[in-house]
């Protein structure tokens, strides 16, 4: 299965969108690098469209997203009448297309997303750009071609965004439409979900739970396997494929990610954050967080805290 995958954020956003009811013989235009996403949706008939050198057959209840850098067209007319939706998107970030599951913080370079990779791009600054308060990145992937889970909800909100579209509304409509179509990716994304969830990645989300719930006391691994359940070097192999990072590994970024909340929240010293967030000395805090950063936490503090 062909995987589309986005950095976030920024946020894919809608353009624009229409519903098409065609009788037998309509064939799909023939485009090349449109720079927008084209969500095809169907409700009754077919759509035959060839993108790249892949042919696709999209029945009632399927959808199919064409990409913004390929040439797509129609592979032959339609054999009986079509009712469908269009919609077009876009995404200014970073995205890629995969046949397979990608770790949720990685890009597909092996960067972690949220340290010194935006939208596909370093920064010449990133510390001041990305990490001053923002929310780290992360990723979504949804299915290319797929039979759709809920396609009832799916085509309700295509008909509601295609009505505002129509209608011409301004103002608060747009900040809707763009609401609406986030719940529509993200029915798309969590139909991927519920068709490959993998005892692997369940796994891997229960461990991710359990540091996250923990990471203010001194994790062994034992302790994590025997609360889970699962071996310790399954754990490990699992977090690696889903989150592209080991346990500990895991456990240190969360713990420095909140060591940054306190240093810019509270006046607390550096050897009382440290062992507030799960560090047993102040000296490999420091350590870490430089690494990780690029700067001490008082560094830190002083450059973000009042800026």
């Amino acid at each position: 299965m062909k995987l589309l995958q986005f950095a976030l954020p920024p946020l894919p956003y809608y353009i624009a969108s229409g519903h098409e009811d065609h009788p037998p013989g309509m064939v799909h235009v023939d485009r090349c690098n449109i720079g927008l996403f084209d969500l095809l949706a169907v409700e009754e008939g077919e759509l035959l469209v060839t993108e790249g050198d892949r042919s696709y057959e999209v029945g009632p209840g399927q959808a199919l997203i064409l990409r913004p850098d390929a040439h797509h067209y129609g592979t032959a007319p339609t054999r009986m009448r079509t009712r469908c939706y269009w919609l077009h998107f876009k995404h200014d970030g970073y995205w890629t297309a995969t046949d397979e599951r990608l770790p949720l913080y990685r890009d597909p370079r092996g960067e972690w997303i949220g340290r010194d990779v935006f939208a596909g791009e370093e920064l010449d600054n990133a510390h001041d750009a990305e990490w001053k308060m923002n929310a780290p990145l992360f990723s979504v992937q949804m299915p290319q071609y797929a039979d759709l889970v809920e396609p009832a909800r799916m085509f309700e909100l295509l008909g509601q965004l295609t009505a505002m579209t129509s209608s011409g509304q301004v103002g608060g409509a747009l900040w809707r439409q763009q609401i609406l179509f986030q719940e529509l990716l993200q029915q798309l994304s969590a139909g991927l979900d519920a068709r490959s969830t993998s005892p692997s990645a369940a796994c891997a989300a229960q461990a991710a739970a359990y540091l996250r719930q923990h990471y203010r006391e001194d994790i062994s691994a034992r302790a994590m396997s025997e609360s889970l359940n699962f071996h310790s070097v399954y754990i490990a192999r699992c977090m690696q494929k889903e989150f592209g990072c080991s346990p500990k590994e895991y456990l240190l970024r969360y713990r420095i990610d909140q060591s940054k909340l306190l240093l810019l929240r509270t006046d607390y010293p550096v050897s009382r954050i440290a062992g507030d967030v799960g560090f047993n000395q102040a000296a490999y805090f420091a350590s870490c967080f430089a690494k990780y950063e690029g700067l001490s936490p008082r560094s830190y503090r002083q450059r973000f805290s009042h800026a």
